[in-house]
């Protein structure tokens, strides 16, 4: 070994290395937000704007039987709401972490690939042409409409010589979103009624939605979680770079193709049930690497727990800070995310995505 190998140069920098979280702070971290995802769990279905004891919250879920007015709010109302916020939160969360590492877009969002305006177009002519004013009855447009609109951005990205690639489908989720939510707003400004109903939706809410809305998104959300744990080893290549990854094996085309039928899964489903939620995709990953790094096998497990526990909690701050009103999730969640996120910028360097 000669001297210029045994040390670097003189005047020259010894290469930086990136800490890696140990196994140890990886287990730590996932034991600990499965803990708090009970925790929020609990405090969902015995919290809200009207205030039950413990032992009636207690009681109404073990008794079937029970038919007083508290084991009605607590199996009919609180029940369905907690697993439907837990559905959407994990949804939300991996749909960010994915969308995140595919687009190397450290403000990527589930939005970004035109999921929500997909969506909201699809809503409000469902409410317009069809009349259909109840959740229930427009669940299954907003699908469409986001799967209809994350096709189109990928066909608009993938159309030029290079094909999709994380700058040319965030390019076409800009232009295509702007111009479906220019027609959502042509058809608002020309319709009193279907502005009043859309408006219900589009503020994003775990309230109204029953378990018939949970039941319906499920086996979507389900599918998704299972093609996202499949793409997380192909993130991880990815992130060495195409080439890299190429050389190792990797088939580009259908990690992307995978990670984008993940996404839209996740976050079409999770939209079509509660409305358009922010916040969750983008703040969720960026906390969680914290303790994750940037490894997808544990980043996507881990964003799925926090998402549900921040939007459960978000949802049961919104049902006590103006009882005996409620405000709802997706108001909390810009309240608090937004502040949470710029603190969380400027107190720590990003991790790397």
């Amino acid at each position: 070994m000669t001297a210029a190998t045994a040390a670097p140069a003189r005047g020259s920098a010894a290469p930086a290395r990136t800490p890696r979280p140990g196994r140890a702070r990886r287990w730590t971290g996932l034991l600990v937000l499965l803990a708090l995802t009970v925790v929020a769990c609990a405090a969902s279905i015995a919290v809200g704007t009207r205030s039950l004891g413990l032992g009636e919250v207690w009681r109404a879920l073990l008794d079937s039987g029970l038919t007083s007015e508290e084991a009605v709010i607590v199996r009919q109302l609180r029940v369905p709401r907690t697993v439907l916020g837990l559905l959407v939160g994990i949804a939300l969360g991996v749909a960010g972490a994915l969308m995140q590492g595919h687009t190397r877009n450290p403000l990527g969002d589930p939005g970004l690939l035109g999921v929500t305006a997909g969506a909201s177009l699809a809503v409000v002519l469902a409410i317009a042409l069809l009349d259909l004013t109840t959740p229930s009855g427009y669940v299954w447009f907003a699908f469409l409409g986001a799967l209809a609109g994350t096709v189109l951005v990928y066909a608009i990205g993938s159309a030029g010589r290079g094909g999709a690639t994380p700058v040319t489908l965030a390019l076409a989720g800009a232009a295509l979103s702007a111009l479906l939510f220019g027609l959502v707003r042509a058809v608002l400004v020309t319709d009193q009624q279907t502005l009043d109903s859309f408006r219900f939706w589009v503020v994003g809410s775990l309230a109204g939605r029953g378990g018939d809305i949970a039941w319906q998104v499920a086996p979507f959300i389900a599918a998704g979680l299972v093609l996202a744990l499949v793409n997380s080893p192909a993130l991880n290549l990815l992130g060495l770079g195409e080439d890299v990854a190429r050389g190792l094996g990797q088939r580009i085309w259908l990690a992307r193709l995978v990670g984008l039928l993940a996404i839209t899964l996740l976050a079409g489903a999770a939209t079509a049930a509660c409305g358009p939620i922010a916040f969750v995709g983008l703040v969720v990953p960026h906390a969680v690497r914290a303790f994750t790094g940037p490894d997808h096998r544990w980043l996507v497990p881990c964003s799925a727990l926090a998402g549900a526990i921040l939007l459960l909690t978000a949802d049961v701050i919104g049902r006590v800070v103006v009882r005996p009103a409620e405000l709802q999730v997706g108001i909390v969640l810009a309240l608090v995310g937004a502040p949470f996120f710029i603190a969380l910028v400027r107190r720590r360097r990003t991790a790397t995505l």
